[in-house]
């Protein structure tokens, strides 16, 4: 299973121009990728940089084969009461059974603007995996107390869905809303995260959890791991922000990340970030799974 994720800055390029097709393509370029994990997607805030149009829809007409699922963080309206939503989408041409959008902590930080913030997971089926949710998520830049706690959020998240796997709700097979969902310990965490790995929150997302007892024995420790040391386990993160552009600041440095579950740490066979592209002002990340 290939999978790219990549901030888009609502698929504004560094050259200021919006553009859904470069954003496709530049993924495209990096792989033949099964699943898309785009953060910052835009409908409706036409009077933002490059005025975006309706992105979902845009993604969706050029990626024919695939199933969106678009997560609105934000979901507003203006004063002439048209919608505005931005938020994460991901993209699969994998069978699909589960879809769920988190929303996030946005504790009170009256110090610095933010907004609201969520996680979209999707769970599909891989032919070489089996069973896996894809968590995408864009956490808070300007916050690092809500940033925390959305880090924190994520790692629960993650718990509890091993625990469900571990100890799923019993069957009600009426084709109503109860009929078993499918419940995996085999998880993908991707996005931007708004922080580098020296951030103790990077730490926070990947500390081994205690499992509670429970009917189908405990769940066992299947934390998150950072997929990049997996993979290159004496190089550091390649960066991913401020490579091109400097205005958050003149150093490099890598926000994005892809954490993957234990179960899946052996699977992880390449790990890579485009260092050339400046479709957008991050970089994207490919991670591939095998056997």
């Amino acid at each position: 299973m290939k999978l790219v994720t990549w901030n888009t800055q609502w698929c504004r390029g560094l050259d200021g121009v919006v553009s859904t097709e470069r954003i496709v393509e530049g993924a495209r370029a990096m792989a033949d990728f099964d699943v898309l994990c785009l953060q910052e997607i835009a409908s409706g805030y036409e009077r933002m940089s490059g005025a975006p149009g309706d992105q979902p829809a845009e993604l969706r007409a050029l990626l024919p084969g695939f199933r969106l699922f678009f997560g609105a963080a934000v979901e507003e309206f203006d004063g002439e009461g048209r919608r505005q939503r931005f938020g994460n989408l991901i993209a699969t041409r994998l069978p699909v059974s589960l879809v769920r959008h988190h929303p996030l902590p946005w504790p009170p930080d009256p110090t610095v603007s933010s907004m609201p913030r969520m996680c979209t997971v999707v769970t599909l089926a891989s032919p070489e995996l089996g069973t896996v949710r894809v968590m995408t998520t864009h956490l808070e830049y300007y916050s690092s107390v809500q940033r925390r706690a959305q880090a924190q959020a994520l790692r629960a998240l993650h718990i509890e869905a091993c625990q469900q796997a571990a100890a799923p709700p019993a069957a009600a097979f009426d084709d109503s809303p109860f009929q078993p969902k499918p419940h995996t310990q085999h998880a993908v965490l991707c996005g931007d995260f708004n922080m580098q790995a020296s951030d103790p929150s990077h730490a926070e997302i990947q500390a081994p959890f205690t499992a509670p007892e429970l009917p189908a024995g405990g769940v066992p420790d299947k934390r998150f791991q950072d997929a990049w040391p997996l993979a290159h386990p004496e190089r550091p993160h390649d960066p991913t922000f401020k490579l091109f552009d400097k205005t958050y600041g003149k150093d490099p440095a890598a926000f994005d990340f892809v954490f993957v579950s234990d179960t899946l740490a052996p699977r992880v066979r390449r790990v890579e970030v485009d260092l050339h592209t400046r479709a957008s002002d991050h970089q994207p990340v490919l991670i591939e799974f095998g056997d």
